[in-house]
């Protein structure tokens, strides 16, 4: 179980998350209200972040006082303490360590990390812990399953077996006799 503390900017937050973790649990302090607010001025390309950041940087001129006013409450009441919103860091928590997931990058280049178009790790899979490389492979498409020789670890230049199991943030080319035609 884990618990996402939300409310982080309220005093009291910092007694109750102590509570909770001497009681056993998993928690991670959140500001949902927080990261709505960064998210949004992000989209209007008032401020730079990426959920999960520790910082913003104010990008535009058009911020007015009230927005900067909330954009300086959020960085010392929220960023400067807590070091995040903590909502990315939720997800991550309950996807990658409560579901046990794996992320893994499929190239078909692997010396440039690159996809048939030349975009550098365009895509990522987020698989069970226990995924071998030809499972891999299906996941991708069935005919590169089907048609499976080997997986190719990019990084060390490896052939890896069908039954290689992944790791977390491989990059694997998968070599199969029905590949992209």
């Amino acid at each position: 179980m884990l618990i996402a503390a939300n409310k982080i900017d309220l005093p009291q937050a910092e007694g109750n998350i102590k509570r909770l973790r001497d009681a056993g649990l998993k928690v991670v302090p959140c500001s949902a209200e927080a990261e709505l607010v960064l998210r949004r001025a992000a989209e209007k390309k008032l401020i730079e972040y990426t959920p999960g950041d520790s910082a913003f940087e104010i990008v535009s001129d058009t911020v007015t006082a009230e927005q900067r006013r909330a954009l300086t409450l959020i960085k010392d009441r929220i960023l400067s303490r807590w070091g995040t919103t903590g909502v990315q860091d939720a997800i991550n928590a309950a996807y990658f360590d409560l579901l046990n997931m794996i992320a893994v990058y499929p190239v078909e280049n692997a010396e440039r990390y690159t996809d048939h178009s030349g975009r550098v790790l365009p895509d990522v899979y987020l698989t069970p812990e226990g995924t071998t490389a030809r499972e891999f492979a299906y996941l991708i498409h069935s005919d590169l399953g089907e048609g499976f020789i080997y997986a190719l670890d990019a990084r060390t230049k490896m052939r890896l077996g069908e039954e290689h199991l992944l790791k977390d943030r491989d990059v694997i080319r998968i070599v199969s006799v029905k590949g992209r035609r």
